[in-house]
């Protein structure tokens, strides 16, 4: 038998603290959302610790899942890279094949103790394996959301005084004020790269959409960074505060608690929000059967 239950009929938030059957009983009677953090072992800067995205992937998800009663994944502390982070020191990337079955093998075997909505949250740019992965999941019959919170958020300088980077106002203040004792500001110095393009071209991570841009990941616009940084910052960490960190934590918990209130409110415990399971997946997509919380358009029943 478990232990007592602390945290409506769990023990902890996180899935590897728990018992089998706590997580399967949570799935089933109370909670089928998981949420998966994903960052990186990238480094940032001299100030920071390397394992600062996946540290402020893991501290936003704890809080969401507290806040929402979402079940939490172990998050895997390698993550991929855009091009111009290869050959970093500190900085140790998965290839894009690599990470994108490593996702699709994570939310397969969640799926197996009962969880049947999945949102990914990332706190580092490889959107380059999210968004594959996420589709290839969907023939599977897995319904799954990612994002990476600075983008999700949108802050668009509301809190900040610059676009976020790397290792800069932002995910500095997002260490200070998650985990401050491995930053050390006395290191912090700014830093930048040589643009190829002017910047009008590219939409910084978290900026708001504009006319005639594209996104800061769908062109090769930076040079390798390992030739063209000096200190590894893009951006200026010493405008870095907790409490702006502390503002943007709690903006990006919100909506990701919002969204998976409503996630909750349409999909009860144990409906598939796609309504089918495919491990033929592209193969085997005109032969797709329904299940019986939806019809024959994959619509679900009233």
């Amino acid at each position: 038998m478990a232990k007592k239950l602390k945290l409506g009929n769990r023990d902890s938030i996180w899935f590897h603290e728990n018992s089998g059957k706590v997580n399967v009983e949570y799935a089933k009677n109370v909670c089928d959302v998981a949420i998966l953090p994903i960052g990186a072992i990238e480094q940032h800067g001299p100030h920071c610790p390397c394992g600062s995205d996946t540290f402020n992937a893991i501290g936003i998800a704890e809080k969401v899942a507290e806040k929402s009663g979402a079940m939490l994944l172990p998050s895997p502390m390698y993550g991929s890279h855009p091009y111009m982070h290869w050959g970093m020191e500190g900085t140790i990337p998965l290839k894009y094949e690599t990470h994108i079955a490593l996702l699709e093998d994570i939310i397969r075997g969640a799926a197996v103790a009962g969880y049947n909505k999945f949102i990914i949250i990332s706190a580092h740019g490889q959107v380059s394996s999210t968004i594959v992965a996420v589709h290839k999941l969907g023939l599977e019959g897995y319904f799954t959301l990612a994002s990476t919170w600075y983008d999700f958020l949108r802050d668009n300088k509301n809190v900040l005084e610059d676009y976020m980077w790397h290792a800069d106002e932002a995910e500095t203040s997002l260490a200070l004020h998650l985990y401050p004792e491995l930053v050390d500001m006395d290191l912090a110095v700014e830093g930048g790269g040589t643009p190829l393009l002017d910047s009008k071209w590219k939409i910084a991570p978290g900026e708001g959409t504009a006319p005639g841009s594209m996104y800061h990941f769908e062109g090769t616009f930076a040079l390798l960074e390992k030739d063209d940084l000096d200190e590894g910052v893009i951006g200026n960490p010493k405008k870095a505060t907790a409490e702006k960190g502390e503002k943007l934590v709690s903006a990006a918990v919100n909506y990701y608690a919002e969204l998976i209130e409503e996630i909750k409110e349409k999909y009860k415990c144990g409906v598939n929000p796609l309504g089918f399971r495919n491990p033929a997946s592209y193969a085997g997509t005109n032969n797709i059967q329904y299940d019986n919380d939806h019809d024959e358009k994959g619509r679900l029943k009233k």
